[in-house]
């Protein structure tokens, strides 16, 4: 019986084939970098859902008052719920790093405010922090339950604060990250914001780096072309922020510190020693006029304490959100 043939492939031919499937992975990477190019925000919509997909984190969207608030939702759903509420120019998925570690035994749900990233934006419309606290505590009704821990940092620290203050039977325990509502210590921050100036501006790469610089103590590095989407979804929200600022400049900039012996509610008080925003001084303003609280000084990281110093920030939280309830009153 004669032997089967093995097909042989001539030396010349193996350098073909190869020069062959290199041209069509370089087309592929050329095709790719050109889509990217074209359309950014695909490349940070990608970003998020590698996260989304650390963290377990699905999208929803619920409405409140006719308007679409969407937010992100981890966890077990019969786990003690968890909510938290991004700052000025922030959004939900600031949170998503955070998630990842909370999900693991509560139920966490983090909204983008109301006119703010994927929330419905109404024109002219009142964005101020009472009336975000007003809107915040009518979503938290749409909840399954009523949340364990409420959680705001940065400007979504004011409005956590007012709604514990104004709807204190919907937060049982309340989490202060880095909050604004209350004097602090004069900064170059709060120098320019009263000055008329808006120092998270962004409108092209050093704007971007710049303000990352501000808010962060080591900046993360933000690649190509996802540089490009953040750059372009800033300069379209820039008129709403300069709007929001104004509001925050104006009367209701300490709207919280009279309101502060209406909280009920066991509050953490969570900052960096280094913050520049708001600076850490603020911490002990609101323990003054708080009933019940406790601070976390943390060090070295920023302004961004939920995405510098995740692990310490999950464990205050988790801690924060086992606190036990004062017993009722009986009259």
């Amino acid at each position: 019986m004669r032997a089967a043939r093995v097909p042989t492939v001539s030396s010349g031919a193996r350098p073909r084939r190869r020069m062959i499937v290199a041209a069509a992975l370089a087309f592929d990477v050329l095709l790719v970098v050109g889509l990217l190019a074209w359309r950014p925000e695909w490349a940070l919509q990608g970003w998020f859902a590698v996260q989304r997909l650390q963290a377990g984190a699905e999208v929803r969207s619920v409405e409140v008052a006719g308007q679409r608030v969407v937010q992100l939702e981890a966890g077990p759903v019969d786990a003690p719920v968890v909510v938290l509420l991004h700052g000025f120019t922030g959004s939900k998925e600031n949170w998503l790093p955070l998630m990842a570690d909370l999900a693991r035994d509560h139920r966490v749900i983090a909204p983008d405010l109301p006119g703010w990233g994927g929330s419905a934006r109404v024109a002219g419309a009142d964005y101020g922090v009472v009336a975000q606290s007003d809107r915040i505590a009518a979503w938290l009704a749409t909840l399954p339950r009523p949340p364990a821990l409420l959680v705001g940092h940065s400007m979504g620290g004011h409005i956590a604060a007012l709604v514990a203050a104004r709807h204190p039977d919907l937060v049982p325990r309340l989490a202060l990250l880095s909050a604004a509502g209350v004097p602090f210590e004069e900064n170059a921050f709060g120098r320019s914001v009263l000055a008329g100036g808006h120092p998270f501006a962004v409108e092209d790469r050093a704007s971007l780096d710049r303000y990352l610089g501000l808010v962060f103590t080591d900046p993360p590095f933000v690649p190509w072309p996802i540089d490009r989407a953040l750059i372009a979804r800033r300069i379209v929200d820039r008129g709403f922020e300069e709007s929001v600022l104004a509001s925050l400049r104006g009367p209701e900039r300490f709207a919280v510190q009279p309101l502060l012996p209406a909280i009920a509610a066991s509050t953490l008080l969570l900052w960096c020693d280094d913050d520049r925003v708001i600076d850490p001084s603020a911490a002990a303003a609101y323990a003054a006029g708080l009933r019940t609280s406790r601070t976390v000084m943390l060090h070295g990281c920023g302004h961004m304490p939920m995405l510098a110093a995740v692990e310490d920030v999950a464990d205050a939280l988790r801690s924060q959100a086992t606190v036990a309830l004062p017993a009722p009153s009986v009259e």
